[in-house]
């Protein structure tokens, strides 16, 4: 990815809920294994993608601000059995937020890293990133693919699917392709297709359709004026695989014809078995009640979490990120099993307010398609990231809007004791408590917090039973 070019009592709930108020304190399984599903391939040069749910213990590490003025998520496959690919990522995302922070943090910048998985079979896995860096330094859309060969162990760039001794005929090739791109500049292609470090830096994203075609993207810029945006030339199969190196035909192959396993060593902990939770019978009018809310899952302590809410028989609400639960199904079945409910958080904690129309409808129905497919239960509510709303985002929304009263800060502050106290003093009836499931911190500080406030007398509830009690 390459540097950027340029409540509260209950009748407050009803302001919480609906947004109308800025409230923060700031496929069939076969022999044991479910089988991957392919991208639907809408277009002839539409990239392929998978969603590689049978592999078992994969995961989305994610993290992110909750503070609109400094915007940014990001997020990384944590892959059982390739460490070294998984540290690549994080190294990756990592760095990208670290830039981000030294150049564009205010409340005009947004960063976010969303990624999508081209392979996962046989002995290599890719995976491709899109960057938004907007505001700031920052210029708008970039995309990069990383790969991994199982058979070496060795994380690598997009140049790697390519033969050293090919790049020339690489080169003519992509020349004739972009020819015909209204923007083109050929000596710029050829300034990049120069020398490795050129090649290495501009040449990282490279990919295949379903069909074996190699697809070739290019950041705005870079083969091209910046108003043509990202230029993207396709080589049918038959041209590109004389190009191609070992390894890019071995993953040429898997896209084309994909085996139904990871050939990787990983071994992971069985999935726990929840009894569904009993809280949430409660009449909140007569009660004390809470709603614990969790954003940015399911992630790498979910379940872990899910057994804590057991054993005090407390039921929460989970806002979920549509690519969380793409990757993590079985997480949030489970979740839903375990009598929680399940709200829409987007699908990669975009601002939403940042998006068009259009591309909030499609955002949120994607995230709720997700969910449903997931889970077999319908979201009704939804919690826009960083508590972003603006007319559009009201408009284009299916569901109510649910914000909270209580921000624990668990997000900017990982300490475990900050968090409990937080949740503890803040807790009031009818409060929204907002935590986030990403960090261990947080997950570490559930046991003390649901001890302490259940000692109160305080039942624990999902956001839709206030709503619903608040409305009577």
């Amino acid at each position: 990815m390459k540097p950027p070019h340029k409540i509260t009592t209950l009748l407050a709930v009803a302001c919480l809920l609906t947004a109308g108020c800025a409230v923060s304190s700031a496929a069939p399984a076969q022999n044991g294994r479910r089988t991957p599903v392919t991208g639907i391939v809408h277009q002839p040069d539409e990239i392929s993608t998978v969603s590689p749910t049978w592999i078992d213990g994969l995961r989305v590490v994610r993290d992110s601000s909750n503070d609109r003025s400094c915007a940014w998520s990001i997020a990384y496959p944590r892959v059982p059995g390739a460490d070294l690919f998984t540290a690549a990522l994080r190294r990756m995302v990592e760095d990208r937020r670290a830039e981000f922070l030294r150049q564009a943090c205010d409340h005009t910048a947004e960063l976010n890293l969303d990624f999508a998985f081209l392979v996962a079979s046989g002995d290599v896995i890719g995976v491709r990133y899109t960057e938004w860096w907007l505001g700031g330094a920052g210029d708008g859309k970039s995309t990069t693919t990383r790969w991994y060969d199982g058979k070496t162990g060795q994380a690598l760039p997009a140049v790697s699917l390519i033969d050293p001794d090919a790049f020339g005929k690489l080169a003519a090739g992509l020349g004739t392709a972009l020819s015909r791109k209204q923007g083109f500049d050929s000596g710029a292609l050829r300034s990049v297709m120069a020398d490795d470090a050129s090649r290495s830096r501009y040449l990282d994203d490279l990919a295949f359709t379903a069909h074996g075609d190699l697809v070739v993207t290019f950041d705005e810029s870079v083969v091209g004026v910046a108003p043509a945006g990202q230029l993207r030339a396709v080589l049918p199969a038959s041209i590109a695989r004389p190009l191609l190196s070992d390894f890019g035909r071995r993953v040429q192959r898997q896209v084309v014809e994909p085996e139904r396993h990871l050939g990787l060593n990983g071994s992971v902990s069985p999935t726990p078995t929840l009894a569904p939770a009993t809280e949430g019978t409660a009449d909140c009018r007569q009660v004390k009640c809470v709603a614990l809310t969790f954003d940015d899952g399911p992630g790498p302590y979910t379940q872990t979490l899910l057994a804590h809410l057991a054993k005090f028989h407390a039921r929460a609400t989970f806002f979920v990120v549509g690519q969380n639960v793409a990757i993590s199904p079985d997480v949030v079945r489970q979740t839903a099993e375990a009598g929680h409910e399940l709200g829409n958080h987007s699908w990669s904690h975009r601002d939403l307010t940042r998006l068009t129309a259009a591309q909030v409808r499609d955002d949120l129905r994607r995230t709720d398609q997700a969910i449903k497919k997931a889970s077999d239960v319908s979201p009704r509510i939804v919690r826009p990231p960083y508590g972003a709303v603006n007319d559009v985002v009201r408009e284009q929304t299916p569901h109510p809007l649910i914000l909270w009263s209580v921000d624990t800060l668990d997000w900017k502050y990982r300490d475990s004791a900050r968090v409990t106290r937080a949740a503890v003093s803040g807790a009031k009836p009818g409060a929204i408590i907002l935590f986030h499931d990403i960090h261990p911190t947080t997950v570490a500080a559930i046991p003390q917090i649901l001890h302490t406030l259940s000692g109160r007398g305080y039942h624990f509830v999902t956001v839709t039973q206030l709503r619903d009690e608040a409305a009577r």
